[in-house]
């Protein structure tokens, strides 16, 4: 990858900048939609993703369900 080039590294030292300028200003937006939303929410916002009655169960594995038929009629 070539170097950057003058302008190039222009607009990044300004974009860094203006990033830094802006800092404080979205940390303090950022602390303060947490404080409120800390406020405003609910206690319990748990939602279950699904109920206990639709627990899901696993097959019980191969090795445990004894031996399997093979094509030519023997088994394992």
């Amino acid at each position: 990858m070539p170097p950057p080039t003058p302008r190039q590294q222009l607009r990044s030292a300004r974009l860094e900048r203006a990033i830094g300028l802006a800092a404080p200003l979205l940390d303090l937006v950022l602390s303060t939609g947490e404080r409120l939303s800390k406020v405003v929410g609910r206690e319990d916002d748990y939602i279950p993703i699904r109920a206990p009655s639709e627990a899901f169960e696993l097959a019980p594995s191969r090795k445990a369900a004894g031996p399997v038929a093979k094509a030519d009629g023997t088994s394992s």
